[in-house]
């Protein structure tokens, strides 16, 4: 039996489910990372088999609409946060592009010293000193990716301060002096969130991360900072710009 009461084949009866499924997506009935009815609460809401639900599911799921989390159920997905990676990478400038609120956290700042590779990306000796700042960003609440800064602790004295006051890294810079800096490079790789990154992130145990390892550097080309970032890789989408 069709939604309409009407005999009609398997496929027009799963397909029906999934449009049915994703108007309440796109009317708000079901929000974001809102957990979907189980697959037997469907099947009495559509009048059809859990082989139907599950095929109307899969269907969402290809489409990025919706994820399954095995031993929890399906939830829907949120849009995307198109994300480029260009030479002036700014978080707040990217996400208010979209029309998003950014804002960030400091976690902590403290001063350690610099690792053989630390202290070659920023050019300095190993065991220099290094600010690193942790810090969490968000897009209209939303967290969005967690950061790992290191800076020369010599010239970004009291940095970690500034940062909590500002909840910028760009107004940091501009603190001590430093109005314009560009991306020199940036390595991303997936990963799976620990217990630490996963809470902080609000993600399930096993999902994944995009790992953003970048340098920035001032035009004249004297490095500046180097950042880990790990981004919930459901709500952003990584787009490479050639300029």
């Amino acid at each position: 039996m069709s939604l309409s009461g009407e005999p009609a084949t398997g496929v027009a009866l799963w397909r029906r489910v999934a449009d049915s499924i994703e108007q309440a997506i796109a009317d708000g009935t079901y929000a974001r990372d809102t957990r979907l009815p189980g697959e037997l609460e469907i099947a009495e809401i559509h009048r059809v088999n859990r082989h139907t639900v599950r095929r109307a599911l899969a269907a969402l799921a290809e489409r990025g609409l919706v994820r399954a989390e095995r031993g929890s159920g399906t939830y829907v997905e949120a849009p995307r946060i198109a994300y480029p990676l260009r030479s002036r990478t700014r978080f707040s400038e990217i996400v208010g592009a979209g029309g998003l609120e950014a804002s960030g956290q400091l976690l902590s700042a403290s001063v350690e010293p610099a690792t053989r590779e630390l202290a070659k990306r920023l050019g300095l000796k190993t065991d220099a000193p290094l600010l690193r700042i942790d810090a969490l960003r968000m897009a209209n609440r939303v967290p969005i990716c967690l950061g790992t800064t290191w800076l020369d602790a010599s010239r970004f004295t009291d940095g970690g301060r500034v940062y909590e006051k500002t909840r910028s890294m760009t107004k940091l810079l501009a603190h001590f002096g430093v109005r314009d800096y560009r991306r020199e490079w940036t390595n991303v790789s997936a990963s799976i969130a620990d217990a630490a990154d996963a809470t902080r992130l609000d993600l399930a145990l096993g999902r994944p991360v995009l790992v953003a390892d970048s340098l920035d550097a001032e035009p004249t080309g004297t490095p500046l900072l180097t950042t880990r970032a790990r981004f919930a890789a459901e709500r952003v989408q990584f787009v490479i710009e050639n300029k």
